[in-house]
């Protein structure tokens, strides 16, 4: 028989080549309707399955691949930062020796973190899997074996049908047809068994692999955070050494210039010690929630602006209010102002409201301010009001809140 290749003969050739298309034919009569086709709703279920559970297990074999790539860049980084800091770390600088050994633990450190989660959480997926591949095939098998199935019934179907039987062709085909169901069960009952193992065994993989990981990323830090302890602890000796050196050449200078003031006024010595004057504590700092502004110098030059408009301590306060009162009405209020009004501020400051019954501002946004209805509920420091542009446009004061007093200015 001549051979057409390593292993195949024309004939078995010519025989694979009839197989797909008889299975092509059976396909195409299947999809027109002119021919039934075997399905397992269950089976098909369990298909849908592996495709996701195989998707999955390949994306996160993917990210942890990614994971052990940042690794070994973090180790790198961290192994040049060593490098660099014990070029730099003069010999008689203290800790010296310690910092030569920190720095190679830490290299160790990084070294058995990356091969832990390779043996472990990625092996582990690795494992798990190289079992896809086969069933994959099997699966595609079980089809095709279908496929010949529902031909070698529809053609023995039909052989018996036919108004001239012939009994030979018909012992022919109902062998065919009792071989090819043997095989096609065969198949289909293994993988009906291997499946849903294989779907439930996903879980206990995905437990093993993180919970390794989790394990290995706790002992890591936690030895990392003992090493960085121990740099800190180095880092703060060595400027506590240069430091009481630095003190010490101070005092050094010191008592020599203390010799040569007394050697040229003798009598400073029955003078009193002069007294230096501490600065005071700095400006205390808006509240917490205060935005601080773009642009710090025109804020300073609106409230140079704002102080020179406050009244006098000893200007009568009718007369102040009744100033006020009608600088409202001149600034933009078309001479209507809100009922219980008071006077007007401007922000000189951002301030988020935190609750519902708080107002928001911008710097620059000018409020009216109004009176409480009950003077109970007015909190130290809080005022309340409307901004002018909302009653400029709407006339309603639905849109009033609440606000601190210190991040606006009278105006």
């Amino acid at each position: 028989m001549a051979e057409t290749g390593k292993g195949v003969t024309a004939g078995k050739l010519a025989i694979n080549v009839q197989k797909r298309l008889t299975r092509a034919q059976e396909k195409v009569l299947q999809k027109l309707g002119k021919a039934d086709e075997t399905r397992d709703a269950a089976f098909e279920e369990m298909v849908a399955n592996f495709n996701k559970q195989m998707t999955e297990g390949t994306k996160l074999q993917k990210d942890l691949k990614a994971y052990l790539t940042a690794v070994k860049t973090m180790h790198d980084a961290s192994r040049r930062l060593q490098d660099c800091l014990a070029d730099m770390y003069e010999p008689d600088w203290f800790g010296k020796e310690e910092m030569d050994a920190l720095a190679e633990d830490t290299d160790t450190l990084w070294l058995d973190y990356h091969q832990n989660i390779t043996d472990k959480s990625l092996t582990c997926m690795d494992t798990y899997l190289t079992q896809f591949p086969d069933i994959k095939a099997r699966i595609a098998k079980r089809d095709r074996k279908m496929v010949d199935f529902d031909s070698a019934r529809h053609h023995f179907a039909s052989l018996q049908k036919g108004k001239k039987k012939d009994e030979a062709k018909i012992a022919k085909a109902e062998e065919d047809l009792g071989r090819a169901q043997k095989i096609f069960e065969e198949l289909n009952v293994e993988l009906q068994d291997e499946l849903p193992t294989l779907w439930d065994n996903r879980v206990a993989v995905y437990v093993n692999t993180f919970q390794g990981l989790a394990g290995h990323q706790e002992k890591f830090h936690r030895e990392m955070s003992k090493l960085s302890q121990n740099l800190n602890d180095i880092m703060t000796k060595l400027e506590e050494q240069r430091q009481l050196r630095k003190d010490g050449t101070a005092a050094a200078k010191t008592g020599d210039g203390a010799k040569s003031e007394e050697a040229n006024h003798s009598d400073s010595a029955s003078s009193p010690p002069k007294v230096v004057q501490k600065p005071g504590p700095p400006p205390s700092r808006p509240p917490p929630r205060c935005t601080p502004s773009p642009d710090q110098r025109q804020q300073h030059v609106d409230m140079s602006e704002d102080e020179a408009s406050v009244p006098d301590a000893n200007t009568d306060p009718t007369t102040t209010t009744t100033q006020q009162s009608a600088s409202a009405v001149t600034n933009g209020s078309d001479g209507e102002l809100p009922p219980g009004f008071v006077y007007k501020v401007k922000a000189i400051h951002d301030y988020t409201a935190t609750d519902g019954d708080e107002l928001e501002l911008k710097m620059g946004d000018v409020v009216l301010v109004l009176a409480f209805d009950n003077p109970d509920e007015q909190d130290d420091g809080w005022l309340m009001g409307v901004k002018e542009s909302h009653w400029v446009q709407k006339k309603d004061i639905s849109a009033k809140g609440v606000f601190p007093e210190n991040f606006t200015q009278k105006v």
